[in-house]
């Protein structure tokens, strides 16, 4: 197909107390708040953006705010972890310190996929596992921001596979090869005795940022989505002109789709795959410094112009965040 996916766009997941997120993503991850938005489905809760210097596509990790959400029920045909990638071996060797003075919940270093990976739980029980780019080929990471406290030696990179669940593989299988275009890649064992192999799939240069990592397990109930859960995954489209394109090809495939939605900071697509997995197709652009001074990102709250008009109301209705991080 001609069509071509360049890897992972971001990931969003959901908060039940955006200033603690806040805290968790900046202050313990070193991660920068690269736009500091609301919901636009829901203008009354944040949407916040965490991701590299400049918010470059494939290194954002998204989480929307609902207020006193249930804790996300860890369960099947869900997005079951997450993964941000760090420069080597010997930056998960760091970050096995820092989480443990941060009282932050983890495992040892494991081997997955022929990866090192560090997998830890922030402070909602989101899943999110640290891998190592030592050996990586394939799309390119990010680089950290300067203003850190993380050392850049060590800094989150950006996306790294992420991780899926279903009851049954192969109905989405089919849907990541034949039409979204991915390869399968290999597998790896399970991480559970008795369970199928984990099989890795990739798009574009492939490489870490640009895979998914398709876990098939019959022992599990169905997940129901809160706090610490994933909402859905985004993967990268070049431009507008190929979004609609991919609007036409999903279209053709029967499945129910969102068709068209401007984002502002970019365009996007939204579908279930048969396991009920919300998947989203995202441009590359415009970008987060459309609005904004790049020195500057998340230090204010911005609106797309068509809420503008409506940014007192907004404004009243948002507890504030903690912004030193942003000095």
């Amino acid at each position: 197909m001609s069509l071509t996916l360049k890897g992972l766009h971001h990931v969003s997941a959901l908060t039940a107390r955006a200033p603690e997120n806040f805290r968790f993503y900046t202050e313990v991850l070193g991660l920068r708040l690269i736009k500091k938005t609301v919901n636009q489905d829901d203008v009354s809760v944040y949407h916040l953006f965490y991701g590299d210097e400049a918010g470059n596509p494939g290194t954002e990790v998204t989480f929307f705010e609902i207020p006193n959400a249930g804790r996300n029920r860890d369960g099947n045909n869900s997005i079951s972890a997450l993964s941000l990638r760090v420069p080597d071996d010997k930056a998960l060797e760091y970050w096995t310190q820092r989480l443990a003075e941060f009282q932050v919940e983890h495992d040892e270093i494991q081997d997955r996929g022929g990866r090192k990976t560090l997998a830890f739980r922030d402070h909602e029980g989101q899943r999110l596992i640290l891998v190592s780019d030592e050996h990586n080929q394939g799309v390119a990471g990010g680089k950290p921001w300067d203003k850190s406290p993380v050392p850049a030696a060590y800094g989150i990179l950006g996306l790294g596979p992420v991780h899926l669940t279903a009851a049954a593989a192969d109905s989405s299988a089919k849907v990541l090869v034949e039409l979204l275009g991915f390869r399968r890649k290999g597998t790896y064992p399970s991480p559970v005795a008795g369970q199928p192999d984990v099989i890795v799939f990739e798009t574009g240069e492939g490489g870490s940022g640009a895979e998914i990592h398709l876990e098939e397990r019959n022992d599990l109930p169905q997940e129901r989505l809160g706090r610490g859960g994933v909402h859905h995954v985004a993967f990268r489209v070049d431009n507008e002109e190929e979004l609609k394109q991919w609007i036409g090809r999903i279209s053709s495939y029967s499945l129910p789709n969102s068709g068209f939605v401007d984002r502002f900071y970019f365009r996007s697509l939204y579908f279930r795959e048969p396991s009920g997995i919300l998947f989203e197709l995202a441009t590359d652009g415009p970008g987060f410094a459309t609005d904004e001074d790049i020195e500057h990102l998340g230090e204010s709250l911005a609106l797309p112009p068509f809420l503008e008009d409506k940014r007192p109301q907004i404004e009243a209705h948002l507890k504030p965040l903690d912004t030193r991080q942003q000095g």
